[in-house]
């Protein structure tokens, strides 16, 4: 006696398509969505890091020097001093 899975094979591909289907739709709303916002996708899309001003390089140039004088000065008092 043979098993014909002709009908199970043909009902699963059919809602397999209809996933794959509903899918793509979502694919294709969140790519308008995202072409809405701005995003090329990648394509034309600036790369590397973004170039600082002279007054970003300034403070970020404070910031530092306070955060090392603030460690150096934690340093010392941390050290044992020799008797």
């Amino acid at each position: 006696m043979a098993i014909d899975i002709r009908k199970p094979l043909q009902a699963a591909l059919s809602r397999l398509k209809t996933e794959r289907d509903r899918i793509d739709q979502q694919i294709q709303a969140i790519e308008g969505l995202l072409r809405l916002n701005g995003d090329t996708g990648g394509r034309g899309a600036r790369r590397g890091r973004r170039r600082m001003t002279a007054a970003e390089r300034r403070e970020v140039s404070r910031r530092m020097k306070a955060y090392w004088a603030k460690r150096r000065s934690a340093a010392k008092k941390a050290k044992p001093t020799a008797a």
